[in-house]
């Protein structure tokens, strides 16, 4: 059996680290996930996913990620139930993050790593990843970036 859940969105507020009563940090958040298809002539549609992350992954995430950051998650579903208030059953539906990554662009001060909740720092402290693989790099050139070249120059290598 399998239970993967791959998420990209936007927080839709500041990530809060809580403390449970035993002293485990946790952190709640939603991602606001855009739907691939919308019917023609109307608005594209949002979900609004709820997740919870613990330990170090709930610290990571609240210290590197706020309102609208663009973010990836890696986890599962977990599904509970308890009674609210007025004596009413109430059922939740939480994506458990252990992966976060970073997808946007990079803040002032930001590193380029992810942080799961078993990764370890590398050699080089420059990337955090639950694998050792190192995570690519792509970027958008201008056209200031190449220099134009005559027909007849020769090629440089």
């Amino acid at each position: 059996m399998m239970n993967i859940v791959t998420l990209m969105g936007r927080l839709t507020a500041d990530p809060e680290l809580k403390t449970t009563n035993s002293g485990i940090s946790y952190c709640r958040c939603t991602i606001a996930v855009d739907r691939e298809f919308s019917k023609q002539g109307t608005e594209k549609q949002t979900d609004f996913i709820n997740c919870v992350a613990w330990r170090q992954t709930a610290e990571f995430l609240t210290r590197y990620f706020s309102k609208g950051s663009m973010i990836a998650v890696k986890g599962s579903i977990q599904t509970g139930s308890y009674t609210d208030n007025s004596g009413n059953k109430r059922y939740t539906t939480d994506v458990v993050i252990d992966n976060v990554y970073f997808t946007g662009e990079k803040k002032d001060g930001a590193s380029s790593y992810s942080r799961g909740s078993s990764s370890r720092p590398s050699e080089n402290n420059s990337s955090y990843r639950q694998d050792s693989a190192p995570a690519p790099t792509y970027s958008s050139g201008d056209d200031d970036d190449f220099d134009t070249m005559s027909a007849d120059e020769d090629l440089p290598f």
